[in-house]
């Protein structure tokens, strides 16, 4: 991400007046449903102009956390109930599905939460990370509760970088890119703790349903 791209989505995003948060939301969500879009370059604009008084930064953080949320559920949707049939409809994307999609479901069987956690953080798969989920038929409360969790974060640290550090913030999210990537694997960690914990819950629950009474 260059400096003009960025000033140019500033002053693009700063004359849309009330709108702004709205094309916010239209730019992440869009990214994050997997399309090459600048959804994080439009976050971090926004974070420039609540530092300048044009935009709650509170405001910010929440439109980007639930575009991205949406974004990306949207993204798994599609790529589970259709991206298999579209896969195996052509020839050479057949061999491809054939190949590595067994691969990828054992992958992500094991792996799926903290990657999908992680991916938010990572510019070329935070636009795949929601349909490789789907086509790997990750189970979708599970997909759900790592892509909140990495939606939030990412928003929230994003977001107030810029708005605590300005117009440095591209240099400073690009120069800091391995750092951030440390913490990030760092509070996958911790999440990952704590889903397992409901998991185990909601498993105990299940059990307790279907077991008959005495």
């Amino acid at each position: 991400m260059s400096a003009t791209t960025l000033a140019s989505l500033t002053t693009l995003i700063e004359n849309q007046g009330m709108w702004a948060l709205v094309l916010l939301f239209a730019l992440v969500a869009l990214e994050s449903f997997g399309l090459p879009i600048p959804g994080e370059t439009a976050l971090i604009a926004c974070g420039v102009l609540a530092a300048q008084g044009s935009l709650s930064i509170v405001a910010v953080i929440a439109v980007a956390s639930a575009a991205a949320i949406i974004g990306d559920n949207l993204g798994y949707l599609v790529a589970r109930r259709g991206g298999r049939k579209l896969l195996f409809h052509y020839r050479v994307t057949r061999r491809y599905a054939e190949r590595f999609l067994p691969r990828g479901e054992r992958f992500f069987a094991k792996h799926g939460g903290k990657a999908v956690f992680i991916a938010r953080f990572v510019s070329v798969l935070r636009v795949t990370a929601a349909w490789t989920a789907g086509l790997t038929r990750m189970h979708w409360w599970r997909f759900f509760a790592w892509n909140a969790a990495g939606g939030i974060v990412w928003a929230t640290l994003v977001g107030l970088v810029s708005y605590f550090l300005g117009s440095a913030a591209a240099e400073a999210i690009g120069r800091y890119g391995l750092y951030a990537g440390g913490g990030a694997i760092l509070l996958a960690a911790l999440g990952y703790v704590i889903v397992r914990r409901i998991e185990r819950r909601v498993v105990h629950e299940d059990d307790a349903e279907v077991m008959p009474p005495p």
